[in-house]
């Protein structure tokens, strides 16, 4: 490989370039004539090439050494805007914020969050990749993102997971449905029923799924949806019956437009949180949105009567 350039050396070389003195460059860069000399003299060497006809008080360029401080321009220049641009990282309501998230924090959580977020970095640069649990993961290991806000995954050792709220998956059907009629699920019809439920490779539905094989039931009839605004309206429809977490639900369920009824007697809970990697220190940009995530998802936590 060819050898790269001393950057203290061509600093040197641009600043007597400009000034055509060993005199006033020494002065500008605050070093002695002397050291001048033998820095320019070492970059000649390590080019192999002269750069400067030295006239006696006087100093002038060769074609060299002309065709050097066009690069040398460049370079010291692309050297300055770096260090400003790092240097500008480190001041209040600067700095980057890489998230992934799945589409359904996407679009319940991270609006409200995001949107207070920027109230203290107005100038923070936020890139959101939307992705479930598996893909956030790969993100993370591929430094893409710094956060994902996704549900907890299994045995990942080489992440800290902070858990913000637990949630837990219920029935939700139309009123019109037979169980919401009666306020009561007839077990022995659970596998019959027409399902429409979130993507098939998502985590969630790995849960589900896991969850009837253990009650030695399978769904059968399912219709898949990446979108939860899609499911609930299909839903309301009378199309099929759904398993969401209710906070996804509430205000349908408030209103009247959906009816909720538990799994049964075991519960099917998730915990949503933040992961990142474990050795890796938080930046304060980080640092508040974690903040911020553990105020605004307070409200999705399962209530004391529903934990139990």
């Amino acid at each position: 490989m060819t050898k790269p350039l001393d950057t203290r050396q061509l600093r040197a070389f641009a600043t007597l370039a400009r000034r055509g003195s060993f005199t006033i460059a020494a002065k500008e860069l605050r070093l002695s004539q002397s050291a001048v000399s033998h820095s320019m003299k070492a970059l000649e060497t390590d080019l192999g090439c002269r750069l400067f006809d030295r006239m006696s008080k006087k100093v002038l360029l060769t074609q060299a050494g002309e065709q050097l401080l066009q690069h040398a321009d460049k370079i010291l220049l692309e050297m300055s805007a770096a260090r400003e641009s790092i240097t500008q990282l480190s001041k209040w309501g600067r700095g980057r914020l890489r998230i992934g998230a799945s589409t359904t924090a996407c679009q319940y959580i991270l609006p409200e969050v995001l949107s207070e977020f920027k109230k203290s970095y107005p100038q923070a640069i936020i890139a959101v990749e939307p992705g479930d649990t598996r893909e956030a993961i790969a993100l993370l290991r591929s430094n893409q993102i710094d956060l994902a806000l996704t549900l907890e995954p299994k045995r990942e050792d080489d992440f800290e997971f902070t858990p913000l709220f637990a949630d837990e998956m219920q029935f939700v059907m139309a009123p019109s449905h037979a169980w919401a009629k009666t306020g009561q699920v007839v077990r022995e019809e659970i596998p019959k029923q027409q399902y429409v439920l979130y993507n098939k490779n998502s985590f969630t539905f790995e849960l589900v799924e896991s969850y009837f094989r253990t009650e030695g039931m399978v769904l059968n009839m399912i219709m898949e949806f990446g979108s939860m605004e899609a499911i609930k309206e299909l839903v309301k429809l009378g199309l099929g019956v759904s398993i969401l977490a209710l906070w996804i639900a509430r205000k349908e369920i408030e209103s009247g437009e959906l009816v909720a009824l538990s799994l049964g007697k075991r519960k099917l809970k998730r915990t949503w949180g933040l992961l990142h990697w474990r050795a890796r220190r938080l930046t304060l940009t980080e640092e508040t949105f974690m903040s911020l995530c553990r105020t605004h998802c307070a409200r999705f936590a399962i209530a004391p009567s529903q934990a139990a």
